[in-house]
């Protein structure tokens, strides 16, 4: 039997206009459809990350930081 790990991550922010995609406090960006990574590339010398197949600097990104909705379940 293989030991397996399990890490639960907490979402933080989503940007405003790619809602399935969110990040962590530690400062991880998943997609959150497929729950991959998404690693921060560079290009041009702007580091950031590629979002909807478009790259997105960082500088771009915090603007479009929002708290995620939270909904009350009666569960």
């Amino acid at each position: 039997m293989k030991p397996t790990i399990t890490v639960v991550y907490t979402i933080e922010y989503v940007i405003d206009f790619a809602e399935n995609y969110g990040f962590t406090k530690c400062k991880k960006c998943f997609n959150l459809k497929t729950g991959r990574e998404i690693l921060q590339r560079t290009n041009s010398r702007c580091i950031g990350y590629y979002i909807n197949g478009k790259f997105r600097s960082l500088t771009k990104l915090k603007q479009h930081l929002v708290k995620p909705i939270e909904y009350d379940s009666p569960f």
